[in-house]
């Protein structure tokens, strides 16, 4: 029930924000950020024909388009639709729980999340599903920062300011207590994934400025 309660409040926050939020990553796909973005993705994707890509919490599709830009088969999911956009490209939205897929086994070639795992309610789980549906040899590219560990805990937006904020969930996982990203890396491995490793520098070279000092983005990659 709990778990329940805190998607609830997540789905209900990032609902309320969708139109602001929608607006800066709009202004990100055609800025050198968005640029910096494709080309960091771009360059850890097999090389070749057009993969099939499962955008997890793609928000308002920022990732999604990237990859549709660069001819790929995207599906992004989110738990708030209305955050979605795809600008007039060929991409597959829809609604659902990135803790529990409505997709077969073996699905994607790649699966792609950013800023999503901290905010979930049951981050293991999540990444047993993505490791579910992705086909053998395929690939695992999330990127995220210790929010919990480093910015929440100091933020405004709790509990007695923004009742709405889901960032008042300060360590509502026990992976949130954990020194990330080598929890992560240690989940990969135990729910299967091989060849996992982490980059700690994503931040500085994609985000350069933008990036936070206490809470410095970094990328998880792992294979099936």
């Amino acid at each position: 029930m709990e778990n329940c309660a805190i998607e609830d409040r997540v789905v209900r926050y990032w609902t309320i924000r969708s139109h602001d939020f929608g607006a800066v990553r709009k202004n990100e796909l055609g800025s050198i950020m968005g640029r910096r973005w494709q080309e960091e993705l771009e360059a850890r994707l097999p090389q070749g024909s057009p993969l099939n890509i499962l955008d997890v919490g793609t928000g308002t599709g920022f990732f999604a388009i990237l990859m549709a830009q660069l001819g790929h088969k995207v599906t992004g999911i989110d738990l708030t639709p209305a955050m979605a956009a795809g600008l007039g490209l060929d991409i597959a939205f829809r609604h659902m729980d990135a803790q529990q897929l409505d997709f077969p086994d073996g699905t994607f070639d790649v699966v792609l999340s950013r800023n999503l795992t901290w905010t979930l309610p049951e981050p293991e789980k999540a990444y047993a599903e993505w490791h579910r549906v992705l086909k053998p040899g395929g690939l695992l590219l999330n990127f995220d920062a210790d929010y919990a560990a480093n910015v929440r805990s100091e933020s405004t937006q709790n509990c007695s300011v923004a009742p709405d904020s889901p960032y008042g969930h300060v360590g509502m996982t026990e992976a949130l207590g954990q020194k990330r990203p080598a929890w992560d890396e240690a989940v990969l491995k135990k729910v299967g994934f091989s060849h996992c490793r982490t980059d700690l520098t994503v931040g500085r070279r994609v985000l350069g400025a933008a990036d936070l000092i206490h809470a410095p983005m970094f990328g998880v990659f792992a294979q099936k």
